[in-house]
């Protein structure tokens, strides 16, 4: 069956992402702030930022950049992304964003990939950017540093050029904005074509459940170049005329002075941050009383470490949301105010979303049950926000996309009566063990409500017996003192016999992407 979203569709307007977001800026909205620089405090108005979109816009298209041409963004958050991520769209350009931690191989293979014909970032980040571009041929004043580089134009050159915006005409609906990079349910990563309409679309679309206003101050510390920090946070909040503070990166410390001094309101977080927020001592002894909504996305966030970060925001609503690069990428998230809902769901499908639940072995569709929870199934969706498909990958775009629209997530969730999704696990995660399916999300959620354990992952690995057995790579606590019998008895004391964790590795940190998933590839490979 065709699962909808209970709230009413929401008009999507056939506009650029520019005009939706800049064009009906009032004179009140023009003196709001709209960019502050975390470590600096120089803020930037509303304004401000819209003159130098402009003035963006008009330098790259005075360089010979034209619609459709791609220019590459490698860059952390600093206020210079907004403006020249927007400006390059204001242009006509698409752009691809590139993980700041990128190595130079990776920024090439991007740069390549993507046919880009120049590249932005950043003094720190130069070393792995001109490799990449030197590795594909780029010329030397095709690099572009923002902060200032010998040889290489400025952020002050392209202000200062005095080109005037281009006058640009596209279609909204199939004119490409953005150039990610996923590996959506399997193989490399693959650039993932979103138009202008489905940024625009999941903006609104996010809007009546995660609701934003101008009094909002919202710390962006999870990356704009991934679509969780470029849509909601950077996006949403623009387009609801709130305050952003930028971070370049993540440290607790730096994180909590900000949300302190700033009296920031909203949080956009991944769960490492939200673990840090529950449980790091600095988080005990910080400020974080101006705080109304937590909202955690980009890979699971279950019930013990929500109840965790509400006792540490009791003023607070604490909520989660999912999505994909693919889906621009909100497709569902928790309604603020649905306390009725478990804050281990992800929630409801956003407005214009449609989804189906299908048994991943037979494909036979699974219903939404008159009560209680439906069976497990891989989650498809549809929506306004649905990508056009993968770069140059017809293939891949017909394996991910079905011929009426519904896109393949590859994660397995169930359904209740409510409508509320749970993700179970990624599908291709899912570790087989004596034929029975062992989510691994489930223990490790498990293992982080352990108060000695800090952090854990749990991925399958090959016994001697030939069947794959899920292991626990542990962080302990500081101070704590645990045994792999300690932590292997404590899971198998709740969980069924063939979840129990087999082996147990100590660690120091696990390994997570910039969005706070999972390096699971890399913890196999230990």
């Amino acid at each position: 069956m065709v699962i909808r979203s209970p709230h009413p569709d929401v008009e999507i307007p056939d506009v650029s992402l520019y005009d939706f977001l800049f064009a009906s800026l009032t004179e009140a909205d023009l003196a709001r702030t709209a960019v502050v620089d975390g470590p600096t405090g120089a803020t930037t108005s509303y304004g401000e930022l819209r003159a130098q979109v402009d003035a963006l816009a008009g330098a790259f298209a005075a360089r010979g950049h034209r619609p459709g041409d791609v220019v590459a963004l490698h860059c952390p958050n600093v206020p210079a992304f907004v403006a020249v991520f927007h400006g390059l769209l204001r242009a006509g350009i698409t752009v691809t964003t590139i993980n700041a931690l990128a190595s130079g191989a990776e920024v090439a293979k991007q740069l390549a990939a993507s046919g880009a014909t120049a590249l932005v970032t950043v003094s720190a980040l130069l070393p792995a950017a001109q490799g990449g571009a030197d590795a594909v041929g780029l010329a030397r004043d095709a690099v572009v540093v923002l902060d200032g580089a010998e040889g290489h134009p400025g952020l002050r050159d392209l202000l200062t050029a005095g080109a005037p915006a281009p006058d640009v005409t596209l279609d909204p609906a199939t004119h490409l904005a953005v150039l990610p990079y996923s590996s959506g349910t399997t193989g490399l990563p693959k650039g993932v074509m979103l138009t202008h309409r489905n940024l625009v679309a999941n903006v609104l679309q996010a809007e009546p459940f995660i609701p934003l206003t101008p009094d909002d101050v919202i710390p962006a510390v999870l990356p704009f170049f991934h679509i969780y920090g470029m849509t909601v946070l950077m996006n949403g909040a623009l387009y609801q005329r709130s305050t952003v503070v930028t971070l370049p990166r993540f440290d607790l410390a730096e994180y909590l002075r900000v949300v302190a001094e700033h009296r920031a309101t909203v949080l956009f977080v991944a769960p490492p941050i939200a673990l840090a927020v529950a449980k790091h001592p600095l988080a005990a002894q910080a400020d974080l009383s101006s705080v109304r909504l937590m909202m955690s996305g980009a890979a699971p966030f279950d019930e013990h470490l929500a109840a965790l970060v509400g006792e540490r925001l009791p003023q607070a609503s604490v909520t989660q949301g999912y999505g994909m690069s693919e889906m621009s990428p909100v497709s569902h998230t928790i309604p603020v105010g649905r306390d009725d809902l478990s804050p281990g769901s992800i929630g409801l499908l956003v407005p214009n979303m449609l989804a189906r639940v299908v048994d991943p072995a037979t494909g036979e569709e699974i219903d939404v049950p008159a009560e209680g929870m439906s069976a497990p199934g891989e989650l498809l969706c549809a929506g306004p926000n649905v990508m056009v498909g993968y770069l140059g990958d017809e293939q891949s775009t017909r394996d991910t996309i079905t011929a009426d629209g519904f896109l393949h997530t590859g994660d397995i969730v169930t359904v209740d009566a409510d409508g509320a999704f749970y993700v179970v696990d990624r599908l291709k995660e899912l570790i087989k063990y004596k034929g029975y399916q062992v989510p691994p999300a489930e223990l490790e959620a498990l293992l982080l409500a352990h108060p000695q354990i800090a952090d854990a992952a749990v991925v399958g690995v090959p016994d001697g017996a030939g069947e794959e057995v899920p292991k626990a790579f542990v962080v302990v606590a500081d101070g704590a003192a645990l045994t792999a019998d300690d932590v292997m008895a404590y899971v198998a004391a709740q969980v069924a016999p063939y979840k129990k964790v087999r082996l147990v590795e100590f660690t120091h940190v696990i390994p997570k992407s910039a969005a706070g998933k999972i390096l699971r590839k890399e913890l196999r490979a230990a």
